[in-house]
C-alpha cells in the first residue's frame, strides 16, 4: 500500500516554514516553530493521530506568534491535502471527546474537501504560555481551510488553558487518526467524489 506523504515549503516576509508529512507513521515528530508551546500542541497531534511530522519555522516572534501559527496551519492543512490525494477510499469522519484534569473537549472533523471552521472557545483564558488566545483559532482556521476540511472543536468545560488546548489538539490528533484510515475501496459520497 502506497504511503501518503504531503510536503510543503513557503516563504514570505513573515515566515519560512518547512512541512513533511507521513500520514501512515508512528507519531514520529521534528518540530521547531520558534514557540515553545505550539511545538508542544503539534507534536500531541500529530502522535495522537499517528503521523510523522517534521516542521520548522522561521517566523517574526520579535512581533509575536501570530503570523508563525497562522502559516503553520496553513503548510500543515496543505501537507495533509496534498498527502490525502483523491481521497480515495478513507473514513473520511472522525471525532473524538478527550478529558485533561478538569478541561474536557469535543472535536468532529470531516475530509470532505470542503472547509469550514465552528470553535467555541470562550473558556479560553486572553492569555495562554504569554500569547493571545486569538492565534489559536487563526491556526485550526488557516489548517482546515488549506486541508479541506470541516473542523468543529468546542471546549465543553474548563479553566486552564493548557489543559483545554492541549484536550483539543490531542482530540484533533485521535479525530484525524479515523478520518484518514482507508477502509474501502471508493470515495465515500452518494454524489460520487469529494469537493477537493
Amino acid at each position: 500500500m502506497t504511503i501518503r506523504t504531503g510536503n510543503v515549503e513557503r516563504q514570505t516576509r513573515e515566515t519560512r516554514i518547512s512541512v513533511a508529512l507521513t500520514l501512515d507513521g508512528k507519531g514520529e515528530c521534528r518540530i521547531r516553530t520558534g514557540f515553545g508551546f505550539a511545538d508542544h500542541m503539534l507534536e500531541l497531534m500529530a502522535h495522537w493521530a499517528g503521523f510523522d511530522l517534521e516542521l520548522s519555522c522561521e517566523g517574526d516572534m520579535h512581533i509575536d506568534a501570530h503570523h508563525s501559527l497562522e502559516d503553520t496551519g496553513l503548510c500543515l492543512g496543505g501537507a495533509l491535502h496534498a498527502a490525502l490525494g483523491d481521497r480515495l477510499g478513507i473514513a473520511r469522519v472522525g471525532w473524538a471527546r478527550v478529558p485533561m484534569d478538569e478541561a474536557l473537549v469535543d472535536v468532529c472533523l470531516d475530509l470532505s474537501g470542503r472547509p469550514y471552521l465552528v470553535y467555541e472557545e470562550a473558556l479560553l483564558p486572553s492569555v495562554v504560555a504569554g500569547q493571545e488566545k486569538d492565534l489559536w483559532r487563526e491556526f485550526f482556521k488557516s489548517l482546515a481551510v488549506k486541508a479541506g476540511m470541516n473542523l468543529h472543536v468546542r471546549m465543553l468545560y474548563g479553566q486552564n488553558g493548557h489543559h483545554l488546548l492541549e484536550s483539543a489538539f490531542k482530540g484533533v490528533g485521535l479525530a484525524l487518526r479515523q478520518a484518514v484510515r482507508r477502509e474501502r475501496e471508493a470515495v465515500l459520497s452518494t454524489k460520487g467524489g469529494l469537493d477537493t
